[in-house]
């Protein structure tokens, strides 16, 4: 990755550089040019001869400084833009009053603006305006008052130096911005070529020890159910990325082994992608139909949603039998996120609901309505004796969705 970073960088950056290393050359020998024809205004030539054989070396010898952005110092652009500032405060001395009351070229010119741009470039349109600064005092100290001409001239510096440096920075942004979809996209073929491969042997070969497992019974029943837990997981990363089931929590209830959805890390402030949080329920009984893009919501509400989902879960497990398959089914609605819990039990008899809350026994009541009425959303339960149970679960879109 380093080096694909290396080679997109110098795609955009390298010629600005190369073309500050020939603006450089060129305004110094312009500055030289202008006071070779301007001698005469000079009283003091000397001091500008001086100056600009300084001038000269400097520019010519940091060439090298001003090819990348690894070269390009914080120290050197301190010493240039001193170098620069100087030449600007020396012009006084160096000329005649006539010489500036005209409105005449300071002895850097307009290689000033290079310092400025090196700025520009290697640190954005801050560093910019930070450079601009002492330039347009130093300009304003030389006239000796705040002429048209001169302002003119600083804020013409002050503002180009700022756009460019606020266009260096954009461009980098997009720069990391397609190198990232480089990677996604790399990463997706390489994901869709493994998922042919995967499909093609190890997903047949746990599905047909899962259907063996199920026929032989005893033990194969148990390997079989392993296996087709493993199915499940791996077509998952497979085919999203997303996270696999969790073995770090395992345990023994009525001979059955009970798994238990890892919880992901999150930050409490930025969206979850909520199938990151579903995907874990998903085992050999257990489907999970998901869209390809992210399902975004605050995380205190994806939490919430995910553990309505377990919540439901667990109420097929108890009550719908250890055969009973179950489904989750999650929609990405324009206003809404949908996720619908189904299973094949034997449903709820007519009637049940109200005698369990009457009971005490609040599961549903609490545990999913209560969870999605803090949300702002909804819990609908539909139940057909002998048809099995659907549980559809709607949460609002709304930001604030899980602070209420």
């Amino acid at each position: 990755m380093p080096k694909r970073d290396t080679v997109m960088r110098m795609s955009v950056e390298q010629p600005l550089w190369r073309a500050l290393a020939g603006y450089r050359v060129l305004t110094m020998l312009y500055a030289v040019g202008l006071f070779a024809t301007a001698y005469d205004e000079y009283d003091r030539a000397d001091l500008a001869v001086v100056y600009y054989v300084v001038l000269f070396v400097w520019t010519l010898a940091t060439l090298p400084r001003v090819q990348n952005a690894a070269a390009c110092t914080k120290r050197f652009l301190a010493v240039d833009l001193a170098i620069a500032l100087t030449g600007i405060l020396l012009t006084p001395l160096a000329v005649d009053d006539q010489h500036i009351r005209s409105g005449g070229p300071t002895l850097p010119s307009i290689w000033t603006a290079g310092s400025v741009l090196a700025y520009a470039i290697k640190g954005g349109w801050r560093w910019a305006a930070f450079a601009s600064t002492p330039v347009a005092v130093a300009n304003l100290i030389e006239r000796g008052a705040p002429a048209r001409d001169t302002v003119h001239n600083v804020i013409l510096v002050w503002v180009a130096a700022i756009a460019i440096g606020y266009v260096v920075e954009v461009a980098r942004a997009s720069e990391r911005t397609l190198a990232r979809a480089l990677e996604i996209e790399a990463a997706t073929r390489e994901r869709e070529r493994l998922a042919r491969d995967i499909h093609d042997g190890v997903l047949q070969v746990l599905a047909m020890v899962q259907r063996r497992g199920a026929v032989i019974g005893g033990e194969a029943a148990e390997l079989g159910r392993m296996a087709g837990e493993q199915e499940i997981a791996l077509r998952t990363l497979v085919s999203g990325g997303l996270l696999p089931l969790s073995r770090a929590s395992e345990n023994t209830a009525g001979g059955a082994v009970v798994r238990t959805a890892r919880e992901p890390s999150y930050d409490a402030d930025a969206p979850v992608d909520l199938r990151t949080l579903l995907a874990p329920y998903a085992a050999a009984k257990v489907g999970f139909a998901e869209p390809g893009a992210p399902v975004l919501l605050p995380a205190p509400a994806a939490k919430e949603l995910a553990a309505a989902v377990g919540a439901a879960l667990d109420n097929v497990r108890r009550h719908a039998g250890e055969h009973a398959r179950a489904w989750i089914l999650l929609e990405d609605e324009p206003g809404e996120v949908v996720v619908t819990v189904r299973d094949d039990g034997p449903g709820i008899p007519e009637g049940r609901l109200a005698q369990a809350e009457g009971e005490g026994r609040l599961g549903v009541a609490l545990s999913i309505r209560g969870r999605l009425r803090e949300l702002g959303g909804s819990a609908e339960l539909v139940s057909v004796p002998g048809q099995g149970t659907e549980v559809e679960l709607k949460v609002p879109k709304d930001e604030k969705a899980g602070h209420r």
